[in-house]
């Protein structure tokens, strides 16, 4: 490989963050198009979005309801990439590679814990418990 191919000096400003929204949306589209999890977040996140605007009593809740399901969207896509990564490097079973997935399946779990964290408390504040 060339200096050239690591120089990231002309890549930068609008053309930097153009590539970097279509590399994104990529991302989004092979994620939604592969990924049954990333499917079912993505409708637990469409059916709790008009839920929890219906219950929060302030904006603020929303917008912790909101960075919730995006922490889960957002650990499902590492998920993803840590396994599409694993894969990749070959389909032998390693210790070590077991590890890294179970990791990120681990992350996901946190991220739905929080999520349910903030749900119940929006949910037991609207119902005075």
């Amino acid at each position: 490989m060339s200096d050239k191919q690591f120089d990231k000096t002309s890549n930068t400003g609008l053309p930097h963050l153009m590539n970097a929204m279509r590399f994104s949306y990529q991302g989004l589209k092979a994620a939604f198009a592969k990924e049954s999890a990333f499917r079912q977040e993505l409708l637990l996140f469409a059916l709790l979005l008009p839920t929890g605007a219906w219950y929060a009593d302030s904006p603020g809740e929303l917008v912790m309801l909101i960075c919730a399901c995006f922490l889960v969207l957002a650990m499902e896509l590492m998920n993803s990439a840590i396994e599409a990564v694993v894969d990749r490097i070959g389909i032998d079973q390693h210790k070590m590679s077991g590890m890294a997935k179970d990791y990120g399946s681990a992350a996901v779990l946190m991220a739905l814990v929080i999520l349910g964290i903030i749900w119940g408390y929006l949910v037991l504040d609207e119902f005075g418990a």
